[in-house]
């Protein structure tokens, strides 16, 4: 297959860039003389996705909450019985896979055997199996990992803030779905997913380490077809509104200090490389104000309202948009007070602040590429993202001060804010 060769100056790194006959893209970062190598391949396809139109067909689909990570468990269990970890434990290789709101990925890292794993790698993914018997057998094991993580305070008090932050984006619904909703998913519902989802134009192929390019480029031959089979998924989402469903949410759990999420709803939504720049300076924001190194952080923690667990995150995707903190404290809506407090004084984020923050964001970006999975998967998220494997290098260098500054004024409303607390019982 065809390369575009991007050689970029700011990391030093050269990167190959390309679209198979069937439509799969590939994204190839050589790495010379490193002797870890990693290939992760992604789906566009989350648990937000329970709604799409059909490869073939006109009409909406909808299908029970859960199957994303259902097809993901799904995909590993080959026709003759054995599972595909089996043979990357043969060739010496880890491998691993996971589903998020928005996509699913397949990966593995090994030191020897790359080819011969990445053949694997592609041969099960592009070669799915299902039947009536195995689909009711892993009804049963996914439904006691869903309880299981229907124990786990973390998980509950996450999805919990999501729950009072949505109405109804599906992203306040627990990835794996319900045991009730995976009691109605069906091996007629996986194919028409499958074929729908896993069609290689909706899907993208990074490997980083020191490989063979045109070898690769033969693996991808011989396991993808040799003309497209489909476009892009369609999904279809429902219309979020702007209101958060409700302002908090309580659950006594067994835990021996309450736990808690602040959350922000963030309605500014985007696409490319916009979505990033919403994302870089939400970064931004939240370091300048949660990291340890900030007076709040400092405050807080000398007083004993929070401790070593309290922590920060962001989710951008074109959807859904919100930021969150959250850790333990004996008192947890003092701290949902000071946090208000003094965000209501702090009328702004500094250019120093702003230059601080990038410049250890920048560090961080630039220490990723002496690690192939870092590598990998930064490049799979630009290039889901905006179809770029350079838009958050592109974006990063167009958020300024008054860009941060425009989301900090925004982001921060009362009313878009909501509590999860777990309580202990």
């Amino acid at each position: 297959m065809d390369f575009r060769i991007i050689n970029d100056e700011k990391i030093n790194e050269k990167i190959y860039f390309g679209e198979h006959r069937s439509g799969l893209g590939v994204i190839i970062v050589p790495k010379k003389d490193f002797s870890k190598k990693y290939a992760i391949i992604g789906a566009r396809i989350g648990s937000v996705d329970n709604k799409f139109i059909p490869i073939g067909e006109k009409e909406p689909y909808s299908i029970p909450d859960g199957v994303a990570h259902f097809l993901e468990h799904k995909l590993f269990e080959q026709p003759d019985g054995s599972n595909a970890f089996d043979k990357f434990s043969m060739y010496g290789a880890s491998a691993n896979a996971y589903t998020s709101f928005t996509n699913t990925c397949y990966l593995f890292s090994c030191t020897d055997n790359f080819n011969e794993s990445l053949d694997h790698l592609l041969s099960y993914v592009y070669e799915p199996y299902f039947t009536d018997e195995n689909v009711s057998k892993e009804q049963g094991i996914i439904g006691q990992e869903i309880k299981m993580y229907d124990d786990d305070a973390d998980w509950c008090v996450m999805f919990n803030l999501l729950k009072c932050l949505y109405n109804k984006c599906p992203v306040r619904i627990d990835i794996a779905g319900t045991v009730e909703s995976i009691s109605h998913i069906t091996k007629d519902v996986l194919y028409k997913c499958y074929n729908t989802f896993y069609n290689p134009s909706n899907m993208v192929l990074c490997i980083a380490g020191d490989v063979d390019i045109d070898r690769v480029s033969e693996i991808i031959d011989k396991n993808l077809p040799e003309v497209k089979t489909g476009e892009a998924a369609v999904s279809l989402y429902p219309d979020e509104p702007q209101n958060i469903c409700k302002k908090e949410n309580i659950q006594n759990m067994s835990v021996s200090v309450p736990l808690f999420n602040i959350g922000f709803k963030d309605n500014e939504l985007a696409k490319g490389d916009e979505l990033v720049k919403n994302d870089i300076a939400a970064d931004i924001i939240l370091r300048t104000l949660f990291s340890k190194s900030s007076d709040l952080y400092y405050d807080m923690y000398r007083e004993g309202l929070i401790n070593d667990e309290f922590s920060y995150d962001s989710m951008y995707e074109e959807g859904f948009a919100c930021v969150m903190v959250g850790g333990e404290s004996r008192n947890p809506r003092e701290v949902d007070r000071r946090i208000m407090e003094y965000i209501s004084n702090k009328i702004e984020i500094t250019r120093e602040e702003v230059e601080r923050c990038k410049k250890a964001m920048w560090g961080s970006y630039m220490r990723s590429f002496n690690n192939v999975e870092a590598i990998a998967r930064i490049f799979m998220q630009n290039v889901f993202r905006s179809n770029d494997p350079l838009s958050f290098e592109r974006a990063f260098e167009e958020v300024s001060v008054d860009f941060v500054n425009k989301k900090y004024k925004s982001l921060f409303k009362e009313e878009n804010k909501a509590l999860s607390i777990v309580n202990p019982m």
